[in-house]
């Protein structure tokens, strides 16, 4: 009788407070990166495509389930404190997609993505989350790079998520929560049946609609102009930005919230995707189509340079075309190549510099230092490198 009184005392007015309260005992969100059922789903907001140039504007590449590394590139950038609060005042900060796969530490740097967003706002300034391939291909169904310990962390993740949605049923007045795992097979061909239930949580959590995609990664851009930087995963060809930059944001977002079927929309699928392409990325300057990509900044007004990610840069963070294409993922995560944190910075008086935390750098790639600093691939216009201590 008493259990019965307790659980008939919950009602839709006091469930947040008590969640809250629960979760606080619990479990550390800093650390887990759990989420727990809300009372109600947070409306959209319109997404926006196009930012003005801001004093200070920060890029950070590819993350892969590394959440120190993550947190020591924010360091670098003067963007978080000893607490990991962020301290980086009006400073925009772009990062650049592909959280997930290769780490064990998603749902961890998810949250604490979504926590900086929060505290930036407050300061005058913004982070932009982006979408990368391997958000798209894990909202698919596609895991060929997800790690045991990711698992792990997915199976935490349904564990706290049964136990929310469980105690959100007792609250009367409210409906009943749907089962995320609804439609999903009990288990797969060829997977083990140890890994079973976390494949199911894994893909209950990330499929279009899912509980974690859509909290945490429908409001990623998957195109995205600042000033006169244009963002991207791999990169854009014309006809991507003839179908509309806008365009491809709103139907991404609708495809990921659940509105358009299970595949990803055409362009970030295949070689020529939005989040695939390598065209511009290419470890030798001479192999990156740079008429192409002169041709592609024709058509986007006002932009000079396409900022990407996805193709690993072993020598660190470089420009190539006349700095007309500038990428910064560095493989810093353990699971790719467990390189050095460096970070893109783009201030409105002093222009491009790259900060990193490799206290040799004065000495990579010699032949590259010219006026600029280290131009790396192309020397006479090569963003700056400076040496930063995390």
């Amino acid at each position: 009788m008493e259990r019965q009184n307790q659980s008939s005392s919950l009602t839709c007015e006091n469930l947040p407070s008590f969640l809250s309260s629960f979760v606080d005992t619990f479990v550390d969100f800093s650390v887990s990166g759990l989420f727990l059922p809300q009372q109600q789903q947070i409306p959209q907001q319109p997404l926006q495509t196009h930012y003005p140039s801001p004093n200070r504007l920060v890029a950070i590449g590819d993350l892969h389930g590394d959440l120190e590394k993550s947190k020591q590139a924010f360091r670098l950038a003067g963007l978080i404190d000893g607490s990991d609060r962020w301290c980086g005042g009006s400073t925009t900060v772009v990062q650049i997609g592909d959280v997930l796969d290769r780490g064990g530490e998603e749902l961890k740097i998810l949250y604490f993505l979504e926590k900086l967003k929060r505290e930036a706002v407050k300061s005058g300034g913004q982070l932009i989350t982006l979408n990368g391939n391997h958000e798209i291909m894990n909202i698919e169904g596609d895991f060929r790079y997800v790690t045991k310990k990711a698992l792990e962390e997915f199976d935490v993740w349904a564990y706290w998520y049964d136990i929310g949605n469980k105690m959100k049923s007792l609250c009367h007045g409210l409906e009943i929560p749907k089962n995320p795992f609804h439609g999903i097979p009990p288990s797969f061909h060829r997977v083990p049946e140890e890994f079973s239930h976390s494949i199911r949580a894994r893909i209950a959590a990330l499929r279009p609609d899912g509980p974690i995609s859509r909290r945490f990664l429908a409001n990623n851009l998957t195109v995205l102009v600042v000033g006169d930087s244009v963002f991207v995963h791999g990169g854009l060809l014309e006809k991507h930005v003839d179908y509309g930059l806008q365009r491809i944001n709103d139907e991404v977002r609708d495809w990921i919230n659940g509105s358009m079927g299970q595949r990803a929309p055409e362009y970030c699928r295949g070689r020529n995707a939005v989040v695939w392409l390598r065209k511009f990325s290419d470890e030798f300057a001479k192999n990156c189509d740079c008429s192409l990509l002169e041709h592609v900044l024709a058509t986007i007004p006002g932009a000079k340079r396409m900022i990407m990610g996805h193709t690993i840069q072993e020598i660190g963070i470089n420009g190539a075309c006349d700095n007309r294409a500038i990428r910064i993922d560095v493989g810093m995560s353990k699971g790719c190549i467990n390189g050095l944190p460096e970070v893109l910075e783009i201030d409105r008086n002093s222009g491009l510099r790259v900060l990193t935390s490799n206290p040799m750098y004065q000495n990579k790639n010699q032949y590259a230092q010219t006026k600029e600093g280290l131009g790396l691939l192309i020397p006479e216009h090569g963003p700056k490198q400076v040496e930063v201590k995390a």
